[in-house]
């Protein structure tokens, strides 16, 4: 990897705690009850006061999208990150030999790679492909594509743009289930350069060392734990049941099985081999047994766990014994940006960066979940000490932020719609 660029939207599209009500009051489809999800929701999700919205929801325009406001979206990320990666590495257009672009609910004709090609009217003979409908996981997958590329076609430069199209899709109905996209995703996205040119490496940030994918869409119920369709009423949007925790654990952990014999010592394997051996002969369970499970961090230095939620970043941080301080990037970049589907982890690699974290040698694990359902991991060797604070900059001495402060003042704000005196009113 030679360079990423995430993106940051400008101020006018910042989604604060009065701009999500006015969203949220205009549906007139709610109820109360209906208000109250959301506010509990609201409260809990993670995200903090400067998210960025899609420009035709500020405008008030989420029931009737336009294919020009979808363009319009991707085109100024895409082209954003781009400008600003080729300007950085000093690399041309018209050197990059594969483009990848993954969005999953955007695919238009001509393509958005073919869009891409023409803006910055680059070789006709390059490898292009686009990645459409595999969620929030996608970037993992694009760049498993480039390492297998890599193999066939040498001495290459690759492009991956990861992002999602969040504005035609801003789900109107009022179905619970399908209400906590509009909660949880916000617009990011990021353009990343690879390479494979020997010469190169002294420049490189990081060396992918390895990587695994896990699809488990032949199970039913996996398959259909989180799904675009549409509700009684007509309203298309992203269905999200309560198979999904299930059906991640499932994926997370058949990835690590395969994962695990890669990165982590002998010594941890064997350790963890005879620790459950005694486990499974013992009568009784201990608290300290209970918890001897794999210790990732003998082989790894920094996880980075997808930004999908509080609730994603607390389970995956239990599950793998991780402290607040392995933790930290994931809910800092959840706060700060959102869940930008295929693009948050690299706001989570980012915010590491910027906080001189990355030293030469230490190991990166990303740790992605999406739809299918699908568990991508990859391992990254950081190739020199990294301290660029990218779209952090004018941020990060805010961060990190504390606990206490992570509360969405939505609580605080409108704490009034749960009084139980309001039972039988009707909000219009």
């Amino acid at each position: 990897m030679l360079a990423y660029e995430c993106y940051k939207a400008t101020d006018d599209r910042k989604l604060d705690t009065e701009a999500c009500v006015r969203v949220v009051m205009r549906n007139k489809n709610l109820g109360l009850d209906q208000y109250r999800f959301l506010l509990q929701t609201m409260v809990n999700s993670g995200l903090g006061e400067e998210t960025y919205g899609p420009r035709n929801v500020i405008a008030g325009r989420e029931e009737t999208p336009t294919l020009k406001d979808a363009h319009s979206e991707m085109d100024e990320i895409m082209f954003d990150t781009l400008d600003k990666l080729f300007a950085k590495t000093g690399v041309s257009p018209s050197e990059i030999d594969i483009l990848i672009v993954d969005v999953s609910l955007f695919a238009p004709a001509p393509s958005l790679t073919a869009r891409i090609i023409n803006r910055y009217k680059m070789r006709d003979n390059i490898k292009a492909f686009s990645l459409s409908g595999m969620g929030c996981s996608a970037s993992m997958v694009a760049v498993d594509l480039v390492q297998h590329l890599f193999k066939t076609y040498k001495n290459a430069f690759a492009i991956v743009v990861s992002t999602e199209t969040i504005g035609p899709h801003w789900y109107c109905g009022k179905e619970k289930s399908m209400m906590l996209s509009n909660c949880l995703f916000r617009s990011g996205g990021c353009s990343v350069l690879l390479t494979n040119k020997r010469s190169l490496k002294h420049q490189a940030l990081m060396k992918l060392s390895h990587a695994v994918r896990t699809n488990i869409s032949s199970n039913d119920e996996a398959y259909g734990c989180c799904i675009q369709i549409e509700d009684e009423q007509g309203y298309e949007g992203f269905l999200l049941t309560k198979s999904l925790t299930k059906a991640a654990a499932k994926a997370f952990t058949m990835n690590l099985k395969v994962l695990v014999p890669k990165i982590l010592p002998v010594r941890e394997l064997l350790r963890f081999a005879i620790v459950s051996l005694c486990k499974s002969k013992s009568k009784s369970s201990t608290p300290e047994s209970a918890r001897a499970g794999l210790n990732l961090k003998t082989g790894i230095e920094h996880i980075c766990i997808h930004p999908g939620g509080r609730a994603v970043i607390d389970g995956l941080g239990k599950s793998l014994g991780l402290t607040e301080y392995d933790l930290e990037p994931s809910r800092m970049a959840l706060y700060r940006f959102g869940n930008t589907s295929a693009g948050g982890l690299w706001y989570v690699l980012g915010y590491m960066e910027a906080k001189k974290r990355l030293k030469k040698g230490d190991r990166i694990l990303m740790i992605s979940l999406g739809a299918g359902f699908m568990c991508n991991n990859c391992v990254w060797v950081v190739m020199k000490d990294l301290e660029d604070p990218n779209v952090w900059e004018d941020s990060l001495d805010r961060y990190p932020v504390s606990k206490k402060n992570l509360l969405n003042p939505y609580t605080e704000k409108y704490s009034w719609i749960n009084d139980e005196c309001l039972n039988f009113v009707r909000i219009d």
